[in-house]
């Protein structure tokens, strides 16, 4: 019994990473993750509008922002959402990436603009005018947003704002664009990586509608570092698979899910391997970050699977376990009831058709062995043990800022291949239940 009070102390004692203490002390981090990359300018305004689709006694917030590169880039890539009913700043993002050069992206929260009447004119019909107010034509701007599904963007009220959004056009850090692009998120996000001379900045906007196939949600990535343009979009598409989509909060893939990268070029490459795992740090950092900034998200959890027979399996054991009710509910309440894994990880294989060797197969939570040889290896201790270790992984997001970084570690042993995969969840809390039963009020 002693020895299991030692590990206890010992696990709650380990320091994350980062850590802090209040909001003040969060955004002061952001202040110095947020400076731009050479190149590189940025705003933001808001204006006041009312929905036309439902009746409300009070105007709505939206947020508008611009990040703008000074010089007009060639070097851009993206990736978008695979859900058959995009939102039409995907649709006209795809056809962008068709253009020789961009200029930067216009950004709106509170309304997606995915399904509504003629929500791609409405679209470019913004982006016009803010050419009009740069000098530049519709065709140099991406465009990007987040909110409500359905409602029509409020047109007048956006353009009104333009002229004032683009003289504000002188900002060096990204942190003003990072809470204004915010929906349900509790707090802004911003990672960066310094790479020579050059940095890569990215800022990621997400909550909940969380588990990508291709990018995830809003992430805007920024560097002035000299990158080809077919060099950058096959490193975005690798950074995205490594991180990106291997996280889920809800398994529901959103209809607006946009990854960007845009260069000033204005630092010379020295590696293109640095390059990449600089651009795959960030994505990783903000893919975590936006799982703990997950709506009523109180543990976020790990799962790594190895030494499976491919890469497909290793990651579909992994959202397996972090898509089950069942387990992410458990997991809420610090209940370490682990039947819940290991019935996971049998539906998936029985599901899919895939045969291996139970005896061989090991599954450890935070360090403990909780199955081997067949079996569940449980005892009075291991339960104090667990629950402790659930408790100490805890969080709330009320307060508006990340406390820590701390996961809950699952790992998954299949023993048959030489294959890994992590994957990034959340646990289901009671919040996450309000916040999506009134959404829209």
């Amino acid at each position: 019994m002693n020895y299991y009070w030692i590990k206890i102390k010992n696990l709650i004692t380990i320091a994350a990473m980062e850590a802090y203490s209040s909001r003040q002390e969060y955004i002061r981090d952001l202040v110095r993750r947020a400076e731009l990359p050479e190149g590189f300018r940025a705003a933001t305004t808001s204006t006041c509008f009312f929905p036309r689709e439902i009746p409300v006694k009070n105007s709505y917030t939206m947020n508008l922002s611009i990040i703008n590169v000074e010089q007009p880039t060639d070097s851009f890539a993206a990736v978008f959402t695979r859900n058959s009913f995009p939102g039409a700043p995907v649709i006209i993002g795809k056809k962008r990436l068709k253009e020789n050069s961009i200029k930067g992206v216009f950004i709106n929260n509170k309304i997606s603009n995915v399904c509504a009447p003629q929500g791609v004119d409405d679209a470019e019909l913004i982006l016009n005018a803010l050419a009009e107010q740069t000098g530049d034509t519709a065709e140099h701007f991406f465009c990007a947003s987040t909110g409500v599904i359905g409602w029509k963007l409020p047109v007048d009220q956006i353009i009104e704002k333009l002229p004032a959004l683009v003289a504000e056009l002188a900002h060096s850090s990204l942190l003003p664009i990072a809470e204004a692009i915010m929906t349900t998120d509790a707090y802004p996000k911003i990672r960066e990586e310094r790479l020579g001379q050059g940095k890569i900045v990215g800022i990621a906007k997400g909550a909940g509608m969380i588990e990508p196939n291709m990018a995830t949600m809003l992430v805007f990535l920024l560097t002035d570092i000299q990158m080809e343009r077919q060099e950058l979009q096959e490193a975005l598409h690798w950074a995205t698979s490594n991180s990106f989509n291997k996280i889920s909060i809800d398994s529901d893939q959103s209809t607006s899910d946009m990854a960007l990268i845009l260069s000033s070029n204005l630092v010379p490459l020295t590696s293109s391997k640095e390059f990449k795992a600089a651009l795959l740090q960030v994505c990783q950092k903000l893919a975590e970050d936006i799982v703990r900034n997950g709506e009523g998200v109180n543990h976020v959890i790990k799962v790594t699977s190895k030494n499976a027979p491919s890469q497909e399996i290793a990651a579909g054991i992994g959202k397996a376990i972090c898509n089950s009710n069942l387990v992410k509910t458990a997991i809420f309440g610090n209940d370490p009831n682990v039947g819940r894994i290991i019935s996971a990880v049998g539906d998936y294989l029985g599901n899919n058709s895939i045969t291996l060797d139970r005896s061989k197969l090991t599954v450890s939570l935070g360090g403990t062995a909780i199955f081997e040889k067949g079996t569940l290896c449980l005892d009075a201790g291991k339960e104090k043990l667990l629950t402790a270790y659930l408790a100490d992984r805890s969080f709330s997001n009320v307060k508006g800022y990340p406390p820590h970084d701390k996961l809950v570690d699952l790992v998954v042993d299949l023993k048959s291949g030489t294959e890994s995969a992590s994957v990034i969840g959340a646990d289901l809390s009671y919040d996450y239940v309000k916040e999506n039963a009134s959404y829209r009020s």
